[in-house]
């Protein structure tokens, strides 16, 4: 069975590369424009991991991290951002993982595939 992401970008050009690039990985990929729309999809649909921008209107991800963790306090989540200053935010350090965006998305892509496995080796 394939793991399921969940990308949020209030981008909707992004959500679409980010979709199609993940999907050729071989992940099944939901996408969410803002943080209430991720909560809705991830009480509708399961996921396995969550890619979370930080700058977003209404909720922004540091509250939408924070939201995803009173549903689901055990899903892993990547953060990613073009804003590196984040990343001394306390309120990132509960993801498990740090990406600034990039035209290249082999970093996103790696730290996806390294926190899905930290995740399944410690449910083993």
């Amino acid at each position: 069975m394939r793991e399921t992401l969940l990308v949020v970008d209030d981008d909707p050009s992004l959500n679409e590369l980010y979709r199609l690039e993940l999907e050729d990985e071989g992940y099944r990929v939901l996408t969410a424009v803002n943080g209430q729309e991720a909560l809705d999809r991830l009480r509708a649909e399961p996921a396995d991991l969550v890619v979370l921008d930080i700058r977003m209107e209404g909720m922004d991800g540091l509250e939408t991290l924070a939201e995803i963790f009173k549903v689901r306090r055990e899903l892993p989540v990547v953060i990613n951002t073009a804003y590196s200053n984040f990343k001394t935010d306390f309120g990132t350090w509960s993801a498990d993982a740090y990406v600034v965006k990039s035209s290249d998305l082999s970093e996103l892509k790696t730290r996806v595939r390294e926190v899905l496995r930290r995740r399944k080796a410690r449910a083993a």
